[in-house]
């Protein structure tokens, strides 16, 4: 599956490479124009710089005592010259030159216009009737410098251009995105029991309508979820009087029964009644774990709720051993429901108990930093059976009766207040037994 991206990361790096391409493209077309411009010029300056040497070579030649000797302009001081030239007659022989010309430079055939050889850029020109010839030479990496210069000068911004661009462009778009932004963090926030409509204020119009769908998406499941539970919920209270008068009745007729088989079908008439009124009892108390109201308006110190909770159920069940250990001083206090709270409790002893070693005592903790531990000795549970045990109906050993459901209660009451539970095997520091840790 392609991991999804960022709008924000993508705008922003798309906006900034938009830009520099842009920029770059700019670039291009300004080089490409001031280009032709620059040879323009040049090409104007070396014709006229022609034009201006040949009237003077002319009458310094046609002065001289020998016209046919070759002479260099005298050099007023050593320098460089970006301009050179020939004057040569219609033979093609040289009778004046600049100090630092090269004849090999120059063209062989004179030519009375523009020319261009690899290295040079070249203007002739003639006079006195075609008899001398004037050609001037210019070093084109004159004219590649000057456009190398300007391009760098217009390309070195862009430097500075893109990461100011893409901070520009990144808190721009953050900023437009901040209602998106928030309304993910309102989803993401969220505990799943939590079905109520998401604000939509301010969203863009692109997400409005898909805000608006689903917030009539989470409508529609919680009210789904709520008859579910309403029916769960109504149903096992509903039949809480029927079984308990089946229960009653089974027994008063087991009191006129003796032994013998009619007596021996009622008691296992009255374990299944009994079933029955604890899967009532475990469906009631599913459907207050995964209804909501998990939470209540006070405060209330856990580690005196655990000792209170641990009294009773040692009392209603004397024949079981439970070991309880709580910090020496402290309390623990959370807004979790009273009733939840104990919910949890019970069905993680009854779980440990039931699958715990016979005879061996359940060891319940709570820690000063808000851990509920739960350990009861039993062999070492398989960790593809040890992932599936918060699944409804699901239990690690087919021999113990039980229905199946005491983790799964437990899981919906922890993931309900924003808990988090780790169930181990073998337990912290043992060889065997299992583990359960809620963290609230």
């Amino acid at each position: 599956m392609k991991p999804s991206q960022s709008i924000q990361k993508t705008l922003g790096i798309g906006l900034t490479v938009g830009v520099t391409l842009l920029w770059l493209l700019a670039l291009s077309g300004a080089v490409y124009v001031a280009q032709n411009k620059l040879n323009q010029l040049f090409d104007s300056a070396l014709a006229e710089t022609a034009q201006r040497i040949m009237p003077l070579a002319v009458v310094e030649i046609i002065n001289r005592e020998g016209p046919q000797q070759a002479q260099q302009v005298m050099s007023f001081e050593a320098h460089d010259e970006h301009l050179v030239y020939l004057v040569r007659d219609e033979a093609g022989n040289i009778l004046l030159q600049s100090h630092n010309a090269d004849p090999a430079l120059f063209n062989k055939t004179l030519l009375n216009e523009f020319s261009s050889s690899k290295t040079h850029r070249f203007y002739g020109a003639s006079a006195v009737q075609n008899t001398l010839h004037i050609e001037v030479a210019e070093p084109l990496r004159q004219r590649r410098e000057a456009i190398t210069e300007m391009a760098v000068t217009l390309l070195w911004p862009l430097v500075l251009l893109i990461p100011l661009c893409f901070m520009g462009t990144w808190a721009f778009v953050r900023y437009s995105l901040r209602h998106v932004l928030a309304y993910l963090t309102a989803i993401e926030s969220r505990g799943s029991g939590d079905l109520t409509p998401i604000k939509v204020e301010g969203l863009p119009a692109e997400i409005h309508t898909i805000a608006e769908s689903v917030n009539h998406l989470l409508d529609r499941l919680r009210r789904a979820i709520e008859s579910e539970r309403s029916f769960t919920a109504n149903s096992a209270h509903e039949l809480r009087t029927p079984i308990a008068t089946a229960l009653a009745q089974i027994q008063r007729l087991q009191k006129g029964v003796s032994a013998g088989p009619i007596k021996d079908r009622m008691v296992k008439i009255e374990t299944t009644i009994r079933d029955l009124s604890n899967l009532s009892e475990k469906l009631m108390q599913l459907a207050k774990a995964e209804g909501g109201g998990l939470f209540s308006a006070e405060q209330h110190d856990l580690m005196n709720l655990l000792r209170m909770i641990v009294d009773d159920f040692q009392r209603s069940r004397p024949e079981k051993k439970v070991t309880l250990t709580l910090p020496q001083s402290g309390a623990f206090m959370s807004s979790i429901d009273q009733d939840a709270f104990a919910i949890l409790v019970r069905n993680l002893l009854d779980n440990a108990l039931k699958h715990g070693a016979k005879g061996r005592p359940v060891e319940i903790s709570f820690s000063s930093e808000g851990v509920l531990k739960v350990v009861n000795d039993s062999s070492v549970i398989p960790a593809d059976t040890l992932a599936q045990l918060r699944q409804r109906f699901v239990r690690s050993n087919t021999a113990v009766q039980g229905l199946g459901l005491g983790l799964a209660i437990v899981d919906a009451i922890v993931s309900g207040a924003g808990a988090t539970m780790a169930i181990n095997s073998p337990a912290t520091g043992r060889m065997d037994g299992v583990e359960v840790l809620v963290a609230f």
